[in-house]
């Protein structure tokens, strides 16, 4: 089987080896290895590392244990074994005795193979889990190996348990065998097989372990603390290593990726500016713009992630930048997910650019062939200054005449392969500004999206009023019915949300019908009018109701989570989450955004059944504390971990072996300053004390697919 391209070795010789070569493995377990643990050459068991260890430095005596002791290792002889009870309640008991006690062993399972195996009279070294029964210690299935004088002092290191899977174990590579083959290659390894990767100075300063210690003693360590020390320093050199990747990406981009220069800001800016702006510029948004505009001036292209929590103003500086790219010549386009979000966008920016000559379109899949002629030819002309749509606008028809700016709207809905296709609409490159309003943690925008250049806007624009947020029962549903009736006699509207459940399509439908029938129960007409949206919907049908519910003709929108992202009604004041308790946090902050989007008071009502998990009530907590989005998103990551985070898993980042963004947040910190130390004085890596480190980036070269987008 030829080996995978991350595999290829950035190590010796030796550790590039095929599995099966190794003593104890052969081509049958080597296939399985491949298959099972992705385990293919001599480096990826070596970097297979075990999930926790057991003491078995110490032999002690059956007289020393008390029932504070957990995990044992004894040795005596075996005086008795036999086989006591019938059927199921069968069991093999045998007595162990040293010269301070005795002790019963029991097994429930295997019974006749170990029997077979057991000799009465013969010494034995034991080892398992302590309990008492009827007052007497004894240990059940423990581990059990012939005693011999050698053994006499228990082993000199903490042995290692290895993550194995139910294949493996039946054809006799358990956590233990696999220990057994992590020792004989270790067993041939030398220093020279293991080289240096970080400069010499950081060993020093931090102190971190050397590099062929910490591989020993992150599998056999000699106690914890050889332990500890192995693994901080394998921690440090995965997040330290992304580091100076990202930074090396970012810098060479910086210094080398031609852009187009935006030379002025000019009339159709200051225009809008002075006299459309509807609202005065919150302080992030200025200091975005700043940033924005000192990248498009400097002749290298930009490419920065723009966070902004829901309602914080991201599309008014997007627009005020295609601007910026209108008075210097240049074309602009904004690339959003979902038709609704395009049509929305296209809505917003062609009423607030209603009084100003600046030509724009909205190219979707709906689009019909006529306007699609028309729209093509005035891009490829110049004379359109704006193309908002969704995926559509990457298709090779959509020739620009000159691209200069590029906007992406909910960058994590888009695979890196569709954003750079946005790349090859120009010559040169354009500049690039992806958006999302799902934010995300600073640890972890750190570590994922490195390489971009990104700016935070924390602020909200004035007037805005905080929404409340408050946690019902289910108990209690005709009360918050009598709430919405309320708010609607104000003349206001609000949404009914029911989750998806991923398993079934079906299911999903049926619990919208139900749930519908139940809100129009509440909600007769023709008193109370009713919009519902679905996944199973046409993208016409989905529209019309849409427009219905925004236009104000009904007063009640019941939807799945289909308007998680962009749906804009000023006027609906109450989002009502049904089964509350199933949705992630960020899910939920995403869609309380779509209310308290005008001036009036808003309410976030989540409704739950009375059985939550502890998780659930964590969540729940969360979301009636705090309307900060960037709080939200760090306890996101921290209850669910990196690998649920939307976005994160296309970003190929956040794979490490060891390492975690959220426990080793200290670590990634000290990696990073130290990363960017060496990269400010040693840009190209090219001083003596960096060599090392070049070399082991350059051999790893073929391991890693860095984006150069996100």
């Amino acid at each position: 089987m030829p080996l995978k391209p991350h595999h290829i070795s950035q190590f010796s010789s030796i550790l590039s080896n095929p599995i099966e070569y190794l003593k104890g493995v052969g081509p049958l377990k080597g296939d399985l290895l491949k298959k099972e643990l992705n385990i293919f050459i001599f480096n990826d068991l070596l970097e297979h590392f075990p999930f926790r260890h057991i003491d078995k430095t110490e032999i002690k005596k059956i007289g020393d244990i008390t029932p504070a002791s957990d995990f044992i290792q004894v040795a005596g002889k075996i005086v008795s074994c036999e086989i006591i009870g019938e059927k199921r309640g069968r069991r093999l008991v045998a007595e162990l005795r040293d010269d301070t006690g005795s002790l019963e062993l029991t097994w429930f399972q295997g019974i006749g193979w170990i029997q077979k195996n057991i000799q009465v009279g013969q010494s034995y070294l034991v080892f398992g889990k302590l309990s008492y029964f009827m007052g007497s210690p004894q240990i059940t299935h423990p581990e059990t190996e012939l005693f011999t004088p050698e053994k006499s002092e228990g082993k000199n290191y903490l042995e290692p348990v290895y993550p194995t899977t139910e294949k493996l174990k039946v054809r006799g590579l358990n956590g233990r065998q696999i220990g057994k083959l992590v020792q004989t290659l270790i067993g041939l390894l030398h220093e020279k097989d293991i080289p240096e990767n970080i400069p010499d100075d950081i060993i020093k300063q931090l102190p971190l372990l050397p590099r062929y210690e910490a591989y020993l003693n992150i599998h056999f360590p000699a106690n914890n603390e050889m332990y500890e020390k192995a693994l901080t320093r394998l921690k440090f050199e995965e997040l330290f290593l992304a580091q100076v990747r990202l930074g090396l990406i970012r810098s060479n981009r910086h210094r080398y990726s031609k852009g187009i220069v935006f030379e002025q800001v000019g009339e159709l800016f200051h225009t809008f500016y002075k006299s459309w702006l509807p609202f005065e510029l919150t302080g992030a948004q200025k200091r975005v713009l700043k940033e924005i505009r000192q990248d498009t001036a400097r002749g290298f292209q930009m490419n920065r992630l723009l966070q902004g929590d829901v309602g914080s103003g991201k599309t008014i500086v997007a627009l005020l930048c295609m601007l910026l790219a209108a008075d210097n010549g240049y074309q602009s386009c904004m690339m959003a997910p979902t038709e609704i979000l395009a049509q929305q966008h296209y809505d917003n920016i062609r009423e607030l650019l209603k009084d100003m000559p600046v030509e724009t379109g909205l190219l979707t899949g709906s689009t019909k062939k006529a306007r699609r002629r028309e729209l093509l030819s005035k891009v490829a002309d110049g004379s359109l200054h704006i193309l908002t749509g969704t995926h559509a606008l990457i298709e090779d028809q959509v020739q620009f005449n000159k691209l200069g700016f590029a906007v992406v709207d909910e960058q994590h809905r888009f695979g890196v392969a569709q954003r750079a296709k946005l790349w090859e609409k120009s010559e040169i490159p354009p500049h690039m500004l992806v958006m999302t309003a799902t934010p995300i943690p600073r640890t972890l925008a750190m570590t994922a999206y490195g390489d971009l250049d990104y700016s935070i806007m924390d602020e909200l624009p004035p007037g805005r009023i905080p929404i409340t947020t408050v946690h019902r029962y289910e108990t209690v549903r005709s009360q918050v019915m009598d709430f919405i009736k309320a708010e609607i006699l104000k003349g206001r509207q609000a949404y009914i949300i029911f989750p998806l459940i991923e398993e079934s399509e079906k299911m999903n439908y049926e619990n919208l019908m139900k749930g519908y029938e139940n809100v129009k129960a509440y909600f007769p007409e023709p008193k109370y009018w009713i919009s519902m949206v679905h996944g199973k919907m046409n993208a016409a049908q989905k529209d019309a109701n849409m427009q219905r519910f925004i236009q104000k003709d009904t007063q009640i929108m019941v939807s799945t989570t289909v308007i998680e992202v962009g749906v804009n009604v000023p006027n609906a004041t109450v989002m009502v989450i049904e089964s509350a308790e199933k949705f992630g946090l960020s899910q939920l902050h995403q869609l309380r955004g779509r209310v308290g989007r005008g001036g009036e008071k808003s309410y976030c009502i989540l409704l739950t059944g009375n059985k939550l998990t502890a998780d659930a009530r964590e969540r729940l907590k969360m979301m009636c504390a705090t309307n900060d989005g960037f709080i939200i998103a760090e306890k996101d990551l921290e209850i669910r971990g990196p690998g649920d985070i939307e976005g994160t898993r296309q970003s190929g980042m956040l794979n490490f072996k060891l390492a975690s963004i959220v426990q080793d947040k200290h670590l990634l910190d000290l990696a990073k300053q130290y990363a960017e130390n060496i990269l400010n004085d040693d840009p190209e890596l090219g001083m003596a004390v960096n060599l090392k480190l070049k070399n082991y980036l350059q051999h790893q070269k073929g391991q890693t697919l860095w984006s150069k987008i996100s």
